[in-house]
């Protein structure tokens, strides 16, 4: 079995509202996170890359493998972090909220964020032609495990659909928003064609992870170099793969709304 550190970034941005800033990473300090990638000798790989050598359908990992991805599909991503992952030549996997390229972020209405600006479908173009790996992350980012069936069903297909007719190219795999997933969802992710779907769990994954959870690192705004060096090498986390009923106190908090408690506690709540 193989560790492998999967990170999670949002917002790449300098400027963000009190509630939102947890999960905006400045532009220096996403830039001194590359640095320190390329530095260590890790190899970048994007998910499906991943999904391939786990499932024995495509090629090993190389040695010091890491992930790079991001949720939601900020315009930042392509100001602020494309420029960085070019310049080291680094692939990378961003999941987007396909209902709202080209306008703005109003799921973050409460954390004051409404009016963040979201990918456009030009900007969009322009990443997947430049190599990004482009996923899904549903239509309007609703917690999926919290809706009916059929309307889940509807976010995860449109998502994967509205995205492939504008960009003519597979989506192959997909993000639960805000991480929450349950056997339902999981399923309905398989149903509409996936071959991969990204939780959160805030723990490392492997290459025995499931390919339909798999697990990642937030990385925060105050994620500091040495911090996202202990987090590559493990420290501190899980190790995927998981019992079936892997839960935690932290986990229970964040669904009634607790704010606090442990890095858990926070795992992708606005993911």
């Amino acid at each position: 079995m193989s560790r492998v550190p999967i990170l999670l970034y949002h917002s790449i941005a300098d400027e963000a509202s009190p509630r939102f800033r947890p999960w905006t990473v400045s532009p220096a300090l996403f830039a001194a996170h590359m640095d320190h990638l390329a530095a260590e000798g890790y190899r970048p790989v994007t998910v499906s890359r991943l999904e391939g050598a786990a499932t024995g359908h495509g090629p090993a990992l190389p040695e010091k493998p890491v992930l790079v991805t991001f949720d939601d599909g900020f315009a930042d991503f392509h100001t602020a972090a494309l420029p960085v992952l070019e310049r080291h030549g680094f692939p990378a996997t961003l999941y987007v909220t396909s209902g709202y390229v080209g306008r703005t972020a109003r799921w973050l209405e409460r954390e004051g964020e409404g009016d963040r600006r979201m990918l456009t479908w030009a900007e969009l173009q322009d990443v997947a032609e430049r190599g990004v790996e482009v996923g899904a992350h549903s239509h309007t980012h609703p917690k999926l495990d919290e809706i009916g069936k059929r309307a889940a069903r509807d976010q995860i297909v449109r998502s994967r659909r509205v995205l492939e007719d504008h960009l003519q190219r597979p989506m192959r795999s997909f993000a639960y928003p805000h991480g929450y997933h349950g056997p339902r969802v999981r399923q309905q992710v398989v149903d509409a064609g996936f071959c991969s779907a990204a939780a959160v769990r805030h723990a490392m994954s492997s290459t025995e992870d499931d390919v339909f959870g798999l697990a990642r690192i937030i990385v925060h705004a105050d994620t500091t170099v040495p911090e996202l060096d202990r987090l590559l090498q493990g420290h501190g986390l899980p190790q995927a793969p998981y019992p079936s009923r892997w839960r935690t106190g932290a986990w229970r908090a964040v669904r009634r709304g607790v704010h606090a408690v442990s890095p858990g506690a926070r795992e992708g709540r606005h993911a």
